[in-house]
């Protein structure tokens, strides 16, 4: 019989009184915070003491602020033991890696980006792919998207990235205008332009669609060595796009038609599966090559950095309710257990804090505490109190008057530490500035030139349909940095708008025209048509 503990209502699977963070994972350290030397400024990816300072802020609920419409199911993650050829142990010792036909359960929650909580699924937009695997040594959150790079570099400029792209503040819609004025002033963003107005940019359903970490990660072996990773997941089902038409037609019928298709399919025994595969590269700035390996706007090459097969994903169990589990769930890009670590990813360093803030903000500071984000496994800490707790994760035999450590009466105290601890030297000024290798075009162009005929055609027309009703400057900006990609892509652009400007000047801009979603034609002529075909009444 599984025993549970009256204490914190969890399985015991071990009690050796050590203290742990709300992942569940060891705390090695309770003294210190990471700093460069003994002395020196603190790092942002302080994630024990950002957890554990923020609950303490809110020891005396709302809708996402991003990816607020969603999708999810359970599941679990079978490893291959190995990368590629070679035993997973040479570049990491996380444990859900280590052994062929480990599994280790896990919840997955697909979404939208921009868009509100009841928003259609076919909208142009990156979707969300991230994954919660409940590891033996806690918690683990891989955090991604459908497409594997992003639309800027630096974490300073998410929120007014997301103000550009959400709807307007006065009337409540999109506007292209703002999207393009957000990204033509921001040349980094693009490369993720070519993807999101191009087929990729909608995905046909979730099961059909790639999944990615996005930024850089690093992994750690026994040896505290660490390389650089990206992940990727790859659908078994295969992959499916659509066109703008196509969509149009789908929201017509069915605004859930991608929730709806995961569901049915899973409840009649067709399990979604996809493929894990990583590119490694070894840990450094790799000069010799024409782009930084931690700019999460650039693909690492496929000839040059392989993708090496390490496990598969299987989705079988639906939730059992809707708003306790994919609504409640919580991901955070600072959840890693031993074995993996942080890179200095920009991105992925502002990602760190902003995901668990917003959770406490979202749900309360006991966020962890709800069973589909606790871990499954002995949790042991010292926090006290805060909205909604319920329970205190206390470990057993702990002395209840003891919510501090270090303590010589009967208190928590800390965990061994499991390998030799990572420890890169980073030496350097204060500064603000970007990256030296910011080459914002030529991959932009390579993916161009990669893309099917349809698929130019596609990309082309939607981009010329937005961009028509921008103001010069922005369509100039956004031809020189699709001239600078390819000759082709530049001059398909800018005849496309030569010609649509034509357009424009005989006919004139509609009052209303530059209010919609993103990539869809002739979305002020839905209203006129709502009045022109509208059944007249009488009143009652």
């Amino acid at each position: 019989m599984v025993e549970k503990d009256s204490l914190n209502n969890q399985t015991n699977i071990e009690d050796d009184g050590t203290l742990t963070n709300r992942q569940g994972h060891p705390v090695t350290n309770n003294q210190n915070i990471r700093t460069v030397g003994n002395r020196g400024p603190a790092t942002l990816e302080n994630y024990d003491f950002i957890e554990k300072i923020s609950h303490f802020d809110r020891e005396k609920v709302p809708e996402r602020i991003v990816h607020a419409r969603g999708a999810g199911a359970h599941g679990y993650f079978e490893a291959y033991g190995t990368v590629g050829e070679e035993p997973a142990s040479k570049y990491t010792r996380a444990k859900l890696f280590q052994e062929k036909g480990k599994q280790t359960p896990v919840f997955v929650r697909f979404s939208t980006v921009v868009n509100g909580l009841h928003s259609p699924e076919t909208v142009r937009d990156p979707r969300g792919f991230a994954v919660k695997f409940y590891t033996e040594d806690g918690n683990w959150d891989l955090v991604g998207n459908n497409l594997k790079i992003f639309f800027i570099r630096d974490a300073m400029k998410f929120p007014d990235m997301i103000h550009a792209f959400r709807p307007d503040p006065v009337t409540n819609i999109q506007d292209p205008r703002r999207f393009f004025d957000f990204c033509a002033n921001s040349p980094e963003s693009f490369h993720m332009v070519t993807f999101v107005y191009s087929p990729w940019g909608i995905p046909a359903n979730y099961r059909m669609m790639q999944g990615s970490g996005v930024n850089t990660y690093k992994w750690v072996n026994q040896e505290g060595k660490a390389v650089l990773v990206k992940y990727h997941w790859e659908p078994k089902q295969g992959i499916k796009n659509l066109t703008v038409k196509e969509a149009e037609e789908i929201q017509g019928k069915n605004f859930s038609h991608a929730t709806q298709d995961l569901y049915v399919a899973i409840e009649r025994g067709d399990y979604p599966e996809w493929e894990m595969f990583v590119q490694i590269m070894e840990d450094g700035p790799h000069p010799e090559l024409d782009f930084d390996p931690l700019d999460d706007t650039k693909l690492w090459p496929k000839d040059q950095f392989p993708w090496l097969p390490v496990g598969r994903m299987v989705l079988n169990k639906n939730p059992d309710n809707f708003f306790n589990e994919v609504e409640q769930v919580a991901f955070g890009t600072g959840v890693l257990v031993d074995g993996l670590d942080f890179s200095d990813d920009k991105m992925l360093q502002g990602r760190t804090f902003s995901y668990s803030d917003t959770q406490r903000y979202r749900i309360g500071a006991n966020y962890l505490q709800l069973p589909i984000n606790a871990a499954k496994k002995r949790v042991a800490t010292n926090q006290e109190g805060g909205q909604l707790r319920y329970f205190n994760d206390k470990a057993r035999g702990q002395n209840p008057h003891v919510n501090y450590e270090p303590s010589s009466m009967g208190g928590l105290k800390e965990a061994e530490q499991a390998g030799k601890e990572h420890t890169p030297h980073v030496e350097g000024n204060l500064v603000r500035e970007s990256i030296d290798r910011n080459d914002n075009t030529k991959q932009a162009g390579e993916t161009y030139r990669e893309f099917e005929d349809w698929e130019k055609d596609e990309l082309i027309n939607n981009l010329v349909n937005d961009l028509a009703i921008c103001p010069k400057d922005i369509q100039e900006k956004m031809i020189a940095l699709a001239e600078q990609a390819d000759e082709e892509y530049g001059r398909r652009l800018k005849e496309g708008l030569a010609k649509k400007g034509k357009e424009k000047n005989n006919m004139g801009m509609e009052i209303g025209e530059e209010m919609r979603p993103l990539g869809v034609k002739e979305a002020h002529k839905a209203v006129k048509k709502a009045v022109e075909e509208g059944h007249e009444a009488d009143p009652y």
